[in-house]
């Protein structure tokens, strides 16, 4: 399998296992009576800081899946993930640690390692982007 497929395999086994706990702590809230069944709003904005920051976090993978993901399909699907392989890994965790600083704190430390993360993201992305069209057209 090429290291491209495993990190799309991962960004959305990633996304999923977020969405598994923001899923699973909403249901122990329900169970629990402290929060009614359809008192939840998308964000998570009448529950903790934390269940904030999760929802967010599972919202930027999301947003990511389309985009990044969207460049390793292309890359699968076309035969040509050597151009992607390289970098492929390095995407996964980038979007790990941007993931985990986002549910750790709200700190500036934080904030600035989960940006430095997601700049890396871009620049890859944008790598990809370059590569593929130009092997593409």
């Amino acid at each position: 399998m090429s290291k491209t497929a495993i990190a799309f395999a991962g960004f959305a086994s990633w996304a999923l296992l977020l969405l598994i706990m923001m899923e699973a702590i909403r249901s122990w809230l329900v169970m629990s009576r402290q929060v009614a069944a359809n008192q939840f709003q998308p964000g998570n904005e009448n529950l903790s800081p934390f269940m904030q920051r999760l929802a967010r976090a599972h919202l930027n993978c999301i947003e990511g899946l389309a985009v990044f993901g969207g460049l390793m399909v292309v890359a699968l699907v076309t035969g040509k993930s050597g151009l992607t392989d390289g970098l492929a890994l390095w995407f996964l965790l980038a979007r790990l640690v941007q993931s985990c600083c986002h549910l750790a704190s709200l700190s500036v430390a934080a904030v600035t390692l989960r940006f430095a993360a997601f700049a890396v993201q871009l620049v890859i992305g944008a790598i990809w982007a370059v590569r593929l069209l130009a092997a593409l057209l």
